[in-house]
């Protein structure tokens, strides 16, 4: 038998594969009436085992291969049903009712920002909100404390680094909060080694920084066999190095925040990456949706069974949704359990996003719809 007639087989049975598929999909539209009827949930994980246990005995030695296919169609199936019964009404009700600008005025808009004048956090709420005189805090829990309690309307704070990766406290406290996520803006790093006047560069033994900078001016660092202190932001190390009078310390920080604090410049731009870029978010009680937003985030956590997140990520790949960012992060008051925190391009106002969506608010544990913004 030669290759085109091989081929030609294959082209039968994807015939009859796909007779087959509709023939089942068009049952779960009748098991999606009799649920709708009976008031019974699209989700039956007992059947589902079953209905994967049995192909996968049929299958022989494809057996896994038959568990993975089946896995995928039952997925399909239940987003099919899901669709039918008009489940996630409530995250539905909440895109419908979102604005689709965030309001804001020079002078009475309160946004609670992260650090102190002159840090790059400041500089990003300078750009979403000029004019605005903001509340600086000096941790990211005051942040979204500042929001809890109505002290601000927004919150600004950073959420990755381009070279340092995740800030993984603000990951825990999106995932603690569930606040909406407004918006992000992406600001360049350029890092200043900076000093009390007068100092020269070989003088420096020891640097204070965020964590965050630190790592992304690590090469450097090791170089010239620094000792490194972590400090709450940059900006705020910058303020304790003008008021030491010691010229053997040195504050990697912003070029505002050098200007703030009356420090000098010793060195620009030597961050391990040229192209170093902090990524901020705006946070929000209040959902926003703009018409040109792009960016999804969402969390939820999942069973602890074979395949689960497989599964749930074949469901964005059927739709087309290409994802951008997945953090996994432990679940508090529990041993081995994670949260999910996912990012991906779309607008959830586009029919097959929400119905996505949807499904997946009533499917899954603690699914929180987190927003869907513009980056800027």
């Amino acid at each position: 038998m030669n290759l085109k007639e091989i081929r030609a087989e294959i082209d039968e049975a994807d015939t009859q594969l796909i007779e087959a598929f509709t023939k089942r999909m068009d049952c779960s539209k009748r098991v999606a009436e009799y649920k709708l009827a009976n008031g019974i949930p699209v989700f039956d994980p007992a059947r589902e085992q079953q209905v994967m246990d049995k192909a996968a005995e049929k299958a022989g030695e494809y057996g896994s291969s038959a568990r993975q296919l089946y896995a995928n169609i039952m997925e399909l199936s239940r987003a099919l049903q899901h669709d039918m019964l008009g489940s996630g009404e409530a995250l539905n009700s909440a895109v419908l009712c979102a604005k689709d600008t965030i309001p804001f005025d020079d002078k009475t808009t309160m946004i609670a920002c992260f650090g102190i004048p002159g840090s790059y956090a400041h500089r990003a709420e300078r750009t979403l909100f000029p004019g605005t005189i903001p509340t600086f805090c000096s941790s990211f829990h005051d942040v979204f404390a500042a929001l809890r309690n109505g002290n601000a309307d927004f919150g600004i704070v950073p959420i990755e680094n381009s070279s340092a990766g995740s800030v993984t406290d603000v990951y825990d406290l999106m995932l603690k909060y569930r606040f909406y996520i407004a918006a992000a803006i992406d600001i360049p790093i350029d890092h200043c080694l900076a000093a009390v006047k007068g100092t020269s560069a070989e003088s420096i033994r020891t640097v204070y920084s965020h964590q965050q900078a630190l790592a992304q001016c690590s090469d450097y660092i090791r170089s010239r066999n620094m000792e490194k202190h972590e400090y709450i932001s940059t900006a705020a190390a910058a303020e304790m190095v003008s008021q030491s009078n010691d010229s053997s310390i040195a504050a990697i920080c912003s070029e505002e925040a050098a200007e703030e604090y009356g420090l000098e410049i010793l060195l620009r731009g030597f961050q391990n990456n040229p192209a170093n870029t902090t990524r901020f978010i705006v946070i929000s009680k209040e959902l926003y949706i703009d018409e040109t937003a792009d960016k999804i985030s969402l969390c939820f956590s999942l069973p602890h069974r074979t395949g689960s997140l497989h599964n749930i990520l074949c469901r964005f790949a059927a739709d087309g949704l290409n994802l951008t960012k997945i953090e996994s992060r432990p679940k508090t008051g529990t041993s081995f359990e994670y949260l999910f925190y996912l990012d991906f391009s779309g607008n959830i106002k586009e029919k097959r996003t929400l119905a996505l969506m949807r499904a997946l608010s009533d499917e899954l544990t603690d699914f929180s719809f987190l927003g869907n913004y513009s980056e800027r």
